[in-house]
């Protein structure tokens, strides 16, 4: 590989590639960054170092997401503490972007734990309500092949614990960026760290604040959960309960706008109301999600019966232009159309956990 210039567009791609999370390891970025610019082969040697990636990596974080960065490492971090302090009899060690303030787009907390099993640490999670699940993945490294435990929480930012075995504390990882030994802090260090570059933020009001922030992606689950039970009209809903009419509906608008987090979650929740109160399942809906939902999410549930109405035109003509004169309009109709097609029998729907997992990955790539 040649000159500087090449070694620039390499850096700048891969970093992108990284950034936007085509690619989550820097070697396999750099060989397809390397590929791209090069037309062909570039020898392992002559790739850049993965500091540079890293390094350009920030100038991409910082110039898509500004000052707002800053304030989202903050929070990363925050949350890192309270999960450490719960997790505390498992001697916990945060490691990673959290610890250096290398965040990127879609970056989550990574934290050591130490214990001989995975089922204690699950406990203390499910006591605190926190969705995960648990990851056995093996890896053949130097000619022995390994098992390694992740357990991933989905948080308001997501987690993974790795976990070692007790005799484990002492041992020195190595960083797969420097090849040195991994930088990593236990809660004290980690409450010293904080302190230091936070020192108008009080830990105790912050860890308060943490322990009631609710995932609204929990709440999602447990207002959909009950619509399994919940029997409908034959006669309009021939495909059955109202939770499989939902994923139909959902999995009808990743077909349609696959971007568009407010109008999937429309789709996803529009009759959670049902197994609420089937009298007024809009209103219920509502009033279930208004402190969780965006106004504009909030809109087309709301009208997502009108839609039906001005389908079959039913609908008043006062009512129809006060309708038509909104900018969401023609996605109001959208929803109306999936609502009306996903109730064929049979058909293959995504899981509920599925579902909320792809848009709770849209909203942080998004946001």
């Amino acid at each position: 590989m040649a000159n500087d210039k090449l070694r620039r567009q390499i850096v700048f791609e891969a970093a992108r590639m990284m950034y936007t999370r085509q690619e989550s390891e820097y070697y396999r970025a750099k060989m397809k960054a390397a590929r791209k610019i090069c037309q062909g082969w570039v020898k392992p040697s002559e790739l850049p170092s993965n500091s540079e990636i890293r390094d350009e990596i920030q100038r991409f974080a910082f110039m898509h997401e500004g000052e707002s960065r800053f304030d989202k490492l903050r929070d990363m971090r925050v949350q890192a503490l309270w999960l450490m302090r719960l997790l505390r009899e498992f001697r916990p060690k945060i490691i990673g972007s959290v610890l250096t303030g290398h965040v990127r787009m879609g970056s989550d907390i990574d934290i050591h734990v130490f214990a001989q099993s995975s089922e204690s640490i699950v406990g203390i999670l499910e006591d605190q309500g926190l969705v995960y699940d648990v990851e056995h993945k093996r890896v053949r490294k130097h000619g022995e092949e390994r098992v390694f435990t992740h357990i991933h929480v989905q948080d308001r930012f997501p987690v993974e614990l790795t976990m070692y075995s007790p005799d484990k504390i002492g041992y020195v990882f190595k960083s797969s960026i420097t090849g040195k030994a991994m930088e990593r802090a236990s809660i004290a260090e980690f409450e010293q760290l904080l302190e230091q570059e936070y020192p108008d933020l009080s830990l105790d009001d912050a860890m308060i604040e943490a322990e009631s922030q609710i995932d609204r992606f929990q709440i999602y689950h447990a207002l959909m959960l009950p619509m399994k039970d919940v029997k409908q009209s034959r006669k309009y809903h021939p495909e059955g309960d109202a939770l499989y009419h939902s994923l139909q509906v959902f999995d009808l608008a990743c077909d349609e706008l696959p971007y568009d987090e407010e109008f999937l979650l429309a789709a996803l929740l529009h009759d959670v109301g049902k197994s609420i109160d089937p009298t007024d399942h809009v209103l219920a809906a509502l009033d279930a999600l208004k402190d969780v939902c965006t106004e504009r999410t909030l809109w087309l549930i709301a009208h997502h019966m009108d839609a039906h109405k001005l389908h079959d035109g039913s609908i008043g003509a006062r009512a129809r232009r006060r309708l038509a004169a909104h900018e969401d309009y023609e996605t109001l109709q959208l929803l109306g159309e999936c609502d009306r097609a996903g109730r064929e029998r049979g058909v293959d729907v995504p899981e509920l956990e599925d579902a909320l997992d792809y848009i709770r990955d849209l909203a942080r790539t998004c946001s």
